[in-house]
């Protein structure tokens, strides 16, 4: 099914202009859904070259589908963000223009990777209150990596941010100099998966996988070509956020010694339903487990937690069965309130 969309630009609250995409020719029933994108790529992310993709059962569900491309879309000019930056700034802005465009008083979110990370953020710092529902997938208030990543946090991105300010997996596509090519051929010649070159560039970028953000078996041929379309320039200087996480095993602050996000009790009255792929190589699935303990022991019989056994990182979204195993999950949990 093709979509159409409208952009609207929006002002995060440090200036930089982000935008969003509001699906159009569909008369919506029912509130907002933002969906909110992770690093490295777009809101697009959401719209792979299928007729059952999560925008077309949103919209025939009925709801109003609102997709953000806030700092770290690659449709917008590379930039050098954190986490913070994005939780203080984008997240509330793109709500406010929701809100302030259609009148609704209450939205959801269907949130992914790191724009679950800093949307989490937003969330227990009461800066999104009309945010009732949230569905988190891979990842949300205590990233766990394997060994693996650690290692590649610790020493490979050091090493890697003395050469390059951004890694970029189009250059699986399109080395335009001397140090892309050199990467592309380090990656060529590390990654045996069955997948395209691109696809081999996002493995060595995000996660400790071969593949690291999907099961082959869950892309179909026409979503493999697309995704190499989706990915672009993330900047490395993102990774010593992640890292600091990662050691604390719950999200902090990066330029503060102040307490983790998790130490207060969220300023949110907001459902959270988390996603997690069993098989993820980029975020362990217990990154969601411990988020869910976290939010359960606040609020027992709240929230809830869906581990997918045959799924990874992003195919959650981009697989070519996630309409049957998926989507339909999803939807009973935002159709509870």
């Amino acid at each position: 099914m093709s979509h159409q969309f409208e952009t609207i630009e929006f002002d995060a609250y440090d200036g930089l202009i982000c935008n969003l995409k509001h699906l159009v020719g569909v008369e919506p029933t029912k509130c907002p859904v933002l969906l909110v994108h992770g690093a490295g790529v777009r809101a697009n992310i959401f719209n792979p070259p299928s007729d059952d993709n999560i925008i077309t059962q949103l919209a025939k569900e009925g709801y109003d589908v609102w997709l953000e491309n806030w700092r770290g879309s690659i449709d917008l000019k590379p930039n050098h963000w954190d986490l913070d930056q994005v939780a203080v700034n984008d997240h509330p802005a793109a709500v406010k223009k929701i809100v302030e465009i259609t009148g609704s008083k209450e939205i959801k979110a269907i949130i992914h990777c790191q724009g679950s990370t800093s949307f989490m953020i937003s969330a227990v710092l009461g800066l999104v209150p009309e945010v009732k529902t949230i569905i988190s997938n891979a990842v949300s208030l205590h990233p766990v990596v394997s060994s693996y990543s650690q290692f590649k946090l610790n020493y490979y991105v050091p090493i890697v941010k003395m050469m390059y300010e951004y890694l970029n997996p189009a250059w699986g596509l399109h080395a335009p100099d001397f140090k892309a090519k050199m990467l592309r051929f380090l990656v060529a010649t590390t990654h045996w998966e069955k997948d395209t070159l691109v696809g081999k560039f996002v493995s060595f970028t995000y996660g400790s996988g071969w593949p690291a953000l999907w099961l082959l078996e869950n892309l179909d041929q026409k979503t493999m070509d697309w995704i190499q379309h989706e990915f672009a320039a993330v900047p490395l200087s993102f990774f010593d956020h992640i890292k600091k996480c990662v050691h604390q095993s719950e999200l902090v602050p990066l330029n503060s010694n102040a307490s983790s996000y998790v130490t207060s009790e969220p300023k949110t009255d907001a459902r959270f339903i988390l996603f997690g792929g069993e098989q993820n190589l980029c975020f362990h699935p217990d990154s969601q487990r411990k988020t869910f303990k976290y939010l359960d022991n606040l609020n027992p019989g709240i929230h809830q937690l869906h581990i997918l056994d045959n799924y990874s990182h992003l195919d959650v979204f981009l697989g070519k069965n996630a309409h049957r195993d998926v989507f339909p999950i999803m939807l009973t949990e935002l159709n509870k309130n």
